[in-house]
This record gives structure tokens, sequence and C-alpha cells, in this order.
């Protein structure tokens, strides 16, 4: 018998964004790119910030469908560097879903926002997260993402 999977936080983020850069309509859908522009973390023990410079690749497949495809860099406050490969979907009606693309609040409980975060450090103080799978749950506000990542044991 396999052993049941259980979960637990590994950190909470704050990542701010600027303004999207819209590609435009391609065959496969709309493309926009939101650059990263910083952020804060909180972790089980440790605290870190979101260095700027990351980018959010999204493709919006329908007035109901986002895929999101964001990369950036974690550095925790004893100078550690997590790289980030997050992936995620995001849908909801269509109504919500515009106001969203508007840059307008929606009630986060009402958008299914789910991702799979791969991390990767090069700090012996991190490098079991090479070694882990994760998961989490976001929330798109006007200037922000707010994403919880969970350790998958």
């Amino acid at each position: 018998m396999q052993p049941e999977p259980s979960f637990r936080l590994f950190a909470d983020l704050s990542v701010q964004v600027a303004t999207p850069i819209e590609v435009g309509d391609t065959p496969q859908g709309r493309r926009r790119v939101i650059p990263i522009t910083g952020g804060s973390v909180r972790g089980d023990g440790w605290l870190g910030r979101v260095l700027p410079g990351g980018a959010d690749f999204q493709l919006i497949v329908n007035e109901q469908l986002a895929r999101l495809d964001a990369r950036y860099v974690i550095e925790t406050d004893a100078g550690e560097r997590i790289y980030v490969e997050n992936q995620a979907l995001r849908s909801g009606p269509p109504e919500l879903m515009a106001r969203l693309a508007r840059g307008e609040t929606v009630d986060p409980a009402l958008i299914y926002f789910r991702c799979c975060p791969r991390l990767e450090s090069a700090s012996p103080a991190f490098a079991w997260v090479n070694q882990r799978m994760f998961f989490g749950t976001g929330a798109r506000r006007p200037a922000q993402v707010d994403m919880r990542f969970h350790e998958l044991l």
C-alpha cells in the first residue's frame, strides 16, 4: 500500500507586477507579458523578497481560461536565492476574467487559480527544494499576485 500524500506550507508570496505588455491575438490565444517588479516572501522560519526582473508570460486561451508561466528569483534575508518557475491555470466566469484582465479587483473565491511551482537553489540551506514537488494557490490583485506554496510530502 502506498502512503497517502500530505503537504506543509513552504511560503506565502506577494509578487508585485507592472502593467501588462499586450502582444496580441496569436493562433494559440492572446499573449501578454507581465513584468515582475518585486515582492515579499514569508516562509517557515525565514523571510525574503522577490527580486525585480522576472515576468509572467500569459496565454489567454479563451474568455474563461488563462495559462500562466512565471519565472523569477526569491532572495532570503540571509542571501540565499531560489529560482521559481511557476505554471498555473486561472479560470472563472467570462465577466470576472475580463475584470481581472482590466486590472480590477475580483473576489479570489470566485476564481480558480492553482499553480505548480518548480524551485531550484544552489544554496546549501535550500538544496532540498531541488528534490521536492510543490503546489499552490493564488489570487490576482490589481498590482500584485498573492500565492501560497506548499511542499508535497
